[in-house]
């Protein structure tokens, strides 16, 4: 069965290159006749062909056809031969000067063998005189030339159809790489953007758990609804990880429940205003961002009941969300600010294709604006 595809296979491939050659072969043949009638209509060959007997025609087209067939083979064989040794973007000029040379050189040999093929086939007319007529001089030029252009023209048909099958081929491995460039490149962000959705804080669970161990102890209503809101928010992540994009409302009413695990773990030190408007929470916003935001400002603040941190999240304006958050920097700051949970954040937006969020800072303020987007984008164009 494989050598019976392997052989179907080549065969396809090799129908183009016979149906070619057939083609430049009738060309030839057509052109012979064409050019030679163009040439000099009046001549003698031209006066009586017609009233030539069938086998003498039928003789003559043969040996015309075979003729054209061999300048056509010759042709391509000396092209192929040649774009092995000399390609044509190795050396233009080098490469036309050994085309047309060798091609002159086959069509004059071609010609003495045709020569030799009438004298056999009819001995009175090899019987020329000893100083050839004008008439006889002026058909043989003629023979010459329409041999040459015979040449030349399947030399042009060649060098085109190497032109544009070389164009096409370039064309399409640059196509087929680039469309491996952008796999690779869809790959790439889509493990990005994972990478990103995945970091939160690597002391959150804990911080958890042991708040719940305690308020298990202390208050079991209390310890029940902290382990309820500790499982929404891992169940979001769960169902969510691969998600780019969520609804406005979905990411407020993780935060509800983030907030809360928040509230119990920090006490009054830090205190929440959520004011969304109902036009906007059906807009969409890559999943966790507010979520990153909220757990930035705790990481690089302090959280005293004198002096609580205020977060705030409110819409200023239809399609847009702001959070921001007083500034009260740590005295001793056990983690230095790097910038990099703001700079993922702004990664993904980049990466998704969105707008990046406006940062606004100064004494006694940190604000973030971000745009919100009307569709989920991933999801309408899948």
């Amino acid at each position: 069965m494989e050598r019976i595809k392997y052989i179907s296979d080549k065969t396809k491939r090799l129908l183009p290159t016979r149906f070619k050659r057939m083609f430049l072969v009738i060309f030839a043949f057509v052109l012979h006749y064409l050019v030679s009638y163009i040439l000099d209509p009046y001549s003698e060959f031209w006066q009586d062909y017609f009233g030539r007997s069938f086998s003498e025609l039928l003789t003559e087209w043969g040996i015309s056809f075979l003729f054209c067939f061999l300048i056509s083979e010759a042709s391509i064989l000396i092209h192929r031969k040649l774009n092995l040794r000399v390609p044509w973007p190795q050396n233009k000029s080098k490469r036309l000067f050994l085309e047309i040379t060798l091609n002159f050189s086959a069509v004059m040999i071609l010609i003495l063998m045709n020569m030799v093929c009438f004298a056999i086939l009819d001995p009175q007319s090899a019987k020329v005189e000893s100083v050839p007529s004008i008439e006889e001089i002026k058909g043989m030029l003629q023979w010459i030339v329409v041999s040459l252009v015979i040449s030349f023209m399947i030399i042009s048909i060649n060098t085109m159809s190497y032109l544009i099958n070389n164009w096409i081929e370039t064309a399409t491995e640059m196509s087929e790489h680039k469309i491996k460039a952008a796999e690779l490149r869809h790959a790439s962000v889509e493990a990005e953007l994972n990478a990103l959705k995945m970091q939160l804080d690597p002391h959150f669970i804990f911080n958890n758990l042991s708040v719940l161990s305690e308020l298990i102890l202390e208050d079991q209503q209390l310890g029940f609804e902290y382990s309820e809101n500790f499982a929404k928010v891992y169940r979001f992540l769960l169902v969510n990880s691969k998600k780019n994009m969520i609804t406005l409302d979905e990411e407020i009413k993780f935060l509800n429940a983030y907030i809360f695990l928040i509230e119990h773990r920090v006490g009054s030190g830090v205190n929440f205003t959520i004011n969304i408007n109902d036009h906007s929470r059906g807009m969409y916003i890559p999943s966790l961002t507010l979520q990153l935001l909220i757990e930035n400002a705790i990481k690089h603040n302090t959280t005293r009941k004198k002096r609580p941190l205020m977060i705030t999240i409110s819409n200023d304006e239809v399609g847009r969300v702001v959070i921001e958050n007083t500034l009260s920097p740590m005295d001793n700051p056990e983690i230095v600010s790097t910038g990099i949970g703001l700079n993922n954040i702004i990664s993904r937006f980049q990466l998704l294709g969105e707008k990046v969020p406006e940062v606004i800072k100064d004494q006694h303020i940190f604000r973030v604006c971000i745009q919100l987007v009307a569709y989920d984008r991933e999801n309408s164009n899948s």
